[in-house]
């Protein structure tokens, strides 16, 4: 099965990959490229689909990855460092050749950013609350912070759930529009006391607040894609919805 390998305009020849679900050798619910050590999924599996994540964009670079827990915070990588030691963090940044920075996503969204002139690149998930704390902020700033110029930064947004798929309740939006009333522009009416979030336009937005002059946007709905007959993205709220005992999480990869 061939590997599921999304790239952006934006970030040209800058090794970089957003991957579906295809093209690894998990299996069941986990069926094939999950890359989550957190879930249950075979660790032989999980490990070997990380193996080909990486040959897929960095042949031989060592995989960098942390323990996300939806936060703003961003970690200047110069290092390796060891699955058991993983910050807790949401967002890498690194100026060294050979690392590869992972970002895993099951509906969150990633962002992939580079400063090609001065040779930053930087992950970041944004899940809604990591989003609204500012992970992009802090990530553009610790990019700066190791030489690269904020008007010289482009970034993507890869596959996340979209608008149509993300109903939120009235608690959610009062969060968005406490922090900024102009954030109700992110929200679309749906059932009674529901509404329907944009949680990439969200992120492009506070992007382009920042600076950052070049932004693409994927558009595609981690929820709801198909790849023929079958899901083509790992999706934590659709198999919530369908009772699902697990899920898998994809990976999106930077590196230099």
């Amino acid at each position: 099965m061939t590997i599921d390998l999304l790239r952006a305009k934006a970030l040209g020849e800058i090794p970089h990959g957003f991957f579906g679900r295809r093209g690894g050798v998990s299996t069941g619910a986990y069926a094939s490229l999950n890359v989550g050590i957190g879930s249950d999924d075979d660790p032989a599996a999980i490990a070997e689909n990380r193996r080909r994540a990486i040959e897929a964009v960095l042949p031989g670079a060592k995989l960098v990855g942390m323990y996300q827990v939806h936060s703003a915070d961003a970690v200047t990588v110069i290092h390796p460092f060891d699955d058991a030691i993983r910050p807790h963090a949401d967002a890498l940044v690194t100026n060294r050749p050979g690392l590869a920075l992972g970002i895993l996503t099951a509906d969150c969204a990633p962002v992939l950013f580079a400063d090609r002139e001065a040779g930053v690149v930087a992950a970041a998930h944004a899940g809604w609350k990591g989003a609204l704390g500012g992970v992009t902020d802090s990530t553009i700033l610790a990019m700066e912070a190791i030489g690269a110029h904020r008007d010289r930064i482009v970034a993507a947004v890869g596959p996340c759930i979209a608008r149509a798929s993300y109903e939120v309740d009235d608690g959610f939006i009062r969060r968005f529009c406490e922090a900024d009333p102009e954030n109700e522009r992110f929200f679309a009416d749906g059932r009674a006391d529901h509404y329907q979030f944009d949680l990439e336009a969200y992120v492009v937005s506070r992007l382009a607040v920042a600076g950052i002059g070049r932004i693409e946007a994927l558009g595609l709905d981690t929820y709801a894609a198909k790849d023929g007959g079958e899901t083509r993205f790992f999706s934590y709220r659709r198999a919530t919805h369908r009772g699902e005992p697990s899920y898998g999480r994809q990976i999106s990869i930077i590196g230099l």
